[in-house]
């Protein structure tokens, strides 16, 4: 499934508008999956500003209120990140429309709303965040290849287990790398050759939410990253669990390039 922005034929601008489509459906799929985990993130960030702001109308010490709007400002914050990222992924636009974006926000604001929904599947979070990297993205597209990652891995694992989500940038200093790697069944050498082929799965029925497998997920997590000048590479051996490398160019500002000619 290459990814193609310039079409001269009607076939190739239907084919460009499937691929259009096919995207939305994956992304209309993960919200879906990850709704009722988010409301819930979304209610408990609230919840302590109502309280907070009760108490401090009813305490008049100077000092309480100030703590108290503290906890206000912490909690709207996680609010607002939260809203930040449902709202990135309801508003997609195209793969022209990237601008350069710090990763360990994506990261941050994917592992908020992806948190409560492995965590129902006995699923812990590991986040490491080394470094923060930019990079020229469309950062709903980005977000969406990491939700489609984070929640294979946790059909990887049925009985529960890890994901670790890192991001850290590469030794060259010139890419930057978000992994997803996962505790679960691993993968055959046999199904790794093949898994970001075109409707090829190898789920063979619905997990505990419901959910089978179309074959698409990860070709179209590969197209949209190869459309941002990036690779997707993935590593499993059976038994041992599987790792997800996006690799992104880095997005170097002035400063940044004074900086990598001067070391």
């Amino acid at each position: 499934m290459p990814t193609t922005r310039a079409t001269s034929t009607p076939e190739a601008r239907q084919i460009d508008a499937l691929k259009r489509q096919v995207i939305a459906l994956q992304r209309i799929s993960s919200l879906g999956v990850l709704a009722g985990g988010v409301f819930h993130e979304l209610n408990n960030a609230l919840t302590p500003i109502t309280s907070y702001a009760k108490l401090a109308l009813r305490n008049p010490d100077p000092a309480y209120r100030e703590r108290a709007l503290k906890q206000i400002i912490e909690a709207s914050d996680r609010a607002a990140a939260i809203s930040r990222g449902m709202l990135g992924l309801s508003r997609p636009g195209g793969i022209d429309d990237r601008e350069p974006t710090e990763l360990a926000r994506l990261v941050e604001e994917v592992a908020l709303l992806v948190k409560k929904d492995l965590a129902r599947h006995h699923v812990r979070l590991e986040v490491n965040v080394a470094g923060r990297p930019r990079s020229r993205v469309n950062p709903a597209q980005i977000q969406q290849v990491l939700l489609n990652l984070l929640i294979n891995a946790r059909q990887a694992m049925p009985a529960g287990g890890v994901v670790r989500l890192g991001l850290k940038i590469d030794e060259s200093g010139r890419s930057a790398e978000v992994s997803v790697a996962d505790s679960g069944v691993g993968i055959a050498p046999e199904n790794l050759r093949r898994i970001f082929e075109p409707f090829y799965s190898t789920k063979t029925a619905p997990d505990a939410a419901g959910l089978g497998g179309t074959g698409l997920g990860l070709a179209v997590c590969r197209d949209i990253i190869e459309a941002h000048h990036g690779r997707l590479r993935a590593q499993s051996r059976p038994g041992q669990g599987a790792v997800f490398t996006i690799i992104l160019p880095i997005h170097a500002t002035p400063e940044s390039a004074l900086h990598a000619q001067s070391a």
